[in-house]
């Protein structure tokens, strides 16, 4: 009887151990994790479970390694779920938030934005400078990325889409400007379908082009369907569209901020003083309401504009008119 007695208080006592164990053992899972700051951590891709523990007790994120250790012998698949990224840790996670958080799709995401009007080489400027971008394009030319993005032949000048992007670490700059070329063709070719009748442009990249010179012309967005309507005229009419940004583009690095009677004159292929029609491609990145006023025209009259110096223009009828808008706007304001 004093066996039985003895076991059976020994049982009472490898019981309550065990139970204090497990409660310890929780406590440790469910108590705070050891940072005094939001902290970035980055699990590596391919990283094994007890690679990654062992890193964060190396790091001080955790203060001892065994109780996640225990977790993936009583749980393995709750321990089977890490995805490779950087995650922001934030004080008072508990070690089971912890866990969860490193098993989430919620990884950290950067972000870069891209102005409508730029230029593919401001674009690619931009891209370099992006923080975490895995820089593949750095060393390609234009044509070589575009054939890397599967266009190859293509001019790469307002394919792309002007938006923010989001990305995080390990993303590569082809893939940022997969997602930009995708979302201006799906952009293009929604817009072009809406189109009015009786355009005096036959393609959607002859839509592209135009919507470029808007872009760069338009100070105000009010006026971007006035000015596609100058061109819409002009083109119509068989008037060259004598637009400055044609004539800077065209310069490529040599314009350094102004333009003189020669540039003007000046022959190249984007030059519309010189050239008819639009030029060979566009001159920049055009956004939606661009494309929009492309193809949507303001009805009217007007055959000219000039910048009043505010941002907006004086749209006029006739030469005559254009002519002393630009004594007015032009000639006086350099004078002053």
């Amino acid at each position: 009887m004093r066996v039985i007695k003895t076991l059976l208080v020994l049982a009472i006592l490898a019981a309550a151990a065990a139970f204090a164990g497990y409660r310890y053992w929780q406590a440790q899972l469910e108590g705070s994790i050891a940072l005094e700051s939001p902290t970035i951590y980055e699990v590596p891709r391919g990283a094994a479970f007890n690679q990654v523990i062992r890193d964060l007790a190396r790091h001080g994120i955790i203060d001892a390694v065994w109780p996640y250790q225990v977790l993936a012998r009583l749980d393995p698949a709750a321990m089977q779920g890490l995805r490779a990224g950087e995650f922001e840790l934030e004080p008072g996670m508990s070690g089971r938030e912890l866990i969860a958080k490193l098993s989430s799709d919620q990884v950290v995401t950067y972000q870069l934005t891209v102005p409508e009007g730029w230029t593919f080489k401001q674009m690619r400027q931009l891209l370099d400078r992006a923080e975490k971008l895995d820089h593949r394009t750095q060393s390609m030319s234009d044509d070589e990325i575009m054939a890397a993005l599967g266009h190859e032949g293509t001019h790469p000048e307002g394919q792309f889409f002007p938006d923010t992007y989001r990305y995080h670490k390990g993303v590569s700059d082809l893939e940022v400007l997969e997602r930009a070329f995708d979302r201006m063709q799906q952009t293009l070719a929604a817009v072009w379908a809406e189109r009015d009748d009786d355009l005096p442009i036959d393609s959607p990249y002859q839509a592209l082009i135009l919507a470029s010179l808007i872009e760069r012309e338009t100070g105000v967005p009010a006026e971007r369907r006035q000015i596609a309507g100058v061109f819409t005229r002009r083109l119509e009419k068989g008037m060259r569209l004598q637009t400055d940004p044609t004539v800077i583009y065209g310069m490529g690095d040599s314009y350094v901020g102004n333009i003189t009677r020669a540039d003007l004159q000046r022959q190249n292929a984007y030059n519309t003083y010189v050239i008819a029609g639009l030029p060979p491609t566009p001159i920049a990145m055009p956004g939606r309401a661009s494309l929009e006023a492309a193809v949507h025209p303001a009805k009217g009259d007007a055959l000219y504009f000039v910048a009043k110096g505010d941002g907006s223009h004086q749209f006029s009828r006739t030469l005559q008119e254009h002519n002393a808008a630009v004594r007015r706007y032009i000639l006086n304001r350099d004078r002053d």
